[in-house]
């Protein structure tokens, strides 16, 4: 049966006629395309197949979104979801790779470049966008995170095991690179939930400090340490990292990590922000920087409106530079790079372990955050996994030393000592 006899099944008064037509031209794309097991169901409840088995179900509550639907976006399907105005059912991460069959049946790309913001990143707007992320509440994360609340990219050694021991592996990979001492002065920029200071001090036998704009990540971490009876090796300040220098003065660290903060400080503000580092790290001093880089040789966010989205709900203020751009700027600030790594599998296999935590405790999740809230969430955290999966965003650690004086770097000769 084509496309047309299936619409005239539907009820009349639930599509207007250049909506229908539009979901005809949509549909008709998927079969040239040789389908997609997804099916949309309209508010009169009468269906139309796209494919069919349908594995998954867009949901219809609002016919208006029906003219949106014949050239849909990633990012507006995303918008409909948290809205309401249109419910998934199945598995979000089997759906996204749907959602961008109907992206491209509807005559979009999900590759379209936008133009970069270059934001100023003022402090107060800084702290803003940090708490809109982080302060959703303690509760919350803690529902799908694992035991020692580490929320950043988790280290596969096999691909097997569970979030909570991927998370160990990857605070251990983080502290052989650095090749952390017992003694030695060790911070933590964007310490989060203080579970890598915390290991690194426990483990290592270091003395740490973390930093975070965060109240309620500060309020958690600093009772996690006196729980943990570290206290004495260990603490947590909130302070913005411009202010390390004047805090803490010339060579007050040994190592420096930073952990899917850089994130934040926008593309303009990555002189200052590796300057900083510096300004506390003693000559030789090792400086680990992971975060998430844009695939665009010229930091340009790409997706189709997935930035937007991402922007407006999730991450205000984030800008994302290319792994070139990173190493460029930590050059300049007296860094001599030593190891790049991407962890892209990693991450997207990290999202999806989220993704479905969160969706199994979904009715305790909504007994503390809004319904929207949730959605959002949920989207983000799938939607993630699945940019992370096709390559549109990446993640790098890159393990510098810093150089003051002629001479060689403080690192072994060989690797071998950082995949033990």
């Amino acid at each position: 049966m084509g496309l047309a006899d299936a619409l005239s099944r539907t009820g009349e008064r639930a599509i207007s006629g250049a909506a229908r037509e539009g979901l005809v031209r949509l549909a008709d794309g998927c079969l040239r395309n040789g389908g997609l097991p997804l099916k949309i169901v309209l508010p009169d409840r009468s269906q139309i197949d796209f494919g069919g088995p349908a594995r998954v179900a867009l949901r219809i509550n609002d016919t208006a979104l029906l003219a949106d639907l014949a050239s849909p976006s990633l990012g507006a399907l995303g918008e409909a979801y948290v809205s309401g105005r249109l419910d998934i059912e199945g598995d979000l991460l089997e759906a996204l790779p749907l959602g961008e069959g109907l992206v491209g049946a509807g005559g979009s790309t999900v590759t379209q470049r936008l133009v970069q913001a270059w934001r100023r990143h003022r402090r107060g707007e800084d702290r803003s966008a940090i708490q809109h992320h982080y302060d959703v509440g303690n509760d919350f994360y803690a529902l799908w995170l694992d035991a020692q609340m580490v929320y950043s990219c988790a280290y596969f050694r096999s691909g097997d095991e569970d979030i909570d021991a991927a998370q160990v592996a990857k605070l251990d990979h983080i502290c052989r690179k650095l090749r952390l001492a017992p003694g030695e002065r060790f911070l933590d920029v964007g310490c989060g939930w203080g579970a890598l200071i915390m290991h690194a001090a426990r483990s290592y036998g270091v003395r740490a400090v973390g930093i975070t704009l965060s109240d309620n990540q500060a309020a958690y971490a600093r009772e996690a340490i006196q729980r943990a009876g570290l206290a004495d090796r260990v603490e947590v300040q909130l302070l913005d990292y411009r202010d390390l220098p004047k805090r803490f003065g010339a060579d007050a660290f040994d190592k420096v990590a930073s952990i899917g903060m850089f994130e934040h400080v926008g593309l303009r503000n990555l002189p200052e922000y590796f300057g900083a580092i510096g300004g506390v790290l003693r000559d030789r001093g090792f400086f680990l920087n992971h975060g998430i880089t844009s695939v665009d040789v010229e930091s340009r966010p790409v997706g189709s409106g997935v930035g937007d989205f991402i922007e407006h709900h999730v991450f205000p203020h984030g800008e994302l530079p290319h792994v070139h751009a990173a190493t460029r700027e930590m050059s300049a600030a007296g860094f001599e790079v030593f190891d790049v790594e991407s962890l892209r599998p990693h991450y997207a296999k990290t999202l999806a372990h989220w993704y479905r935590r969160l969706q199994a405790r979904r009715g305790e999740a909504a007994q503390g955050v809004a319904e929207q809230t949730l959605r959002t969430w949920l989207i983000y955290l799938a939607g993630c996994s699945y940019g992370f999966e096709r390559g549109w965003v990446n993640i790098y650690q890159l393990l510098a030393a810093r150089q003051q004086a002629p001479g060689l770097t403080q690192f072994p000769l060989t690797r071998d000592w950082m995949y033990g």
